[in-house]
């Protein structure tokens, strides 16, 4: 299963770690999600999404949520 958000479609970032000694590692950068139940208010179904924090807010800032 992909992290993946489902409304910003954020995903997952690749960069590198430093250690003290400035040599540089691979990493990833996964983002923040997190599963939500949302209800569709015209048929009744609940739908679980992924999305990110991000995300989130924005479906509280749609009133969505």
């Amino acid at each position: 299963m992909s992290r993946v958000c489902e409304i910003t479609g954020k995903k997952t970032g690749v960069g590198n770690t430093r250690s003290h000694s400035m040599r540089a590692m691979r990493r990833k950068y996964y983002p923040n999600l997190f599963y939500k139940n949302i209800k569709d208010p015209e048929t009744g179904l609940v739908y679980r999404i992924k999305v990110s924090a991000a995300g989130i807010r924005t479906l509280k800032k749609k009133g969505i949520i």
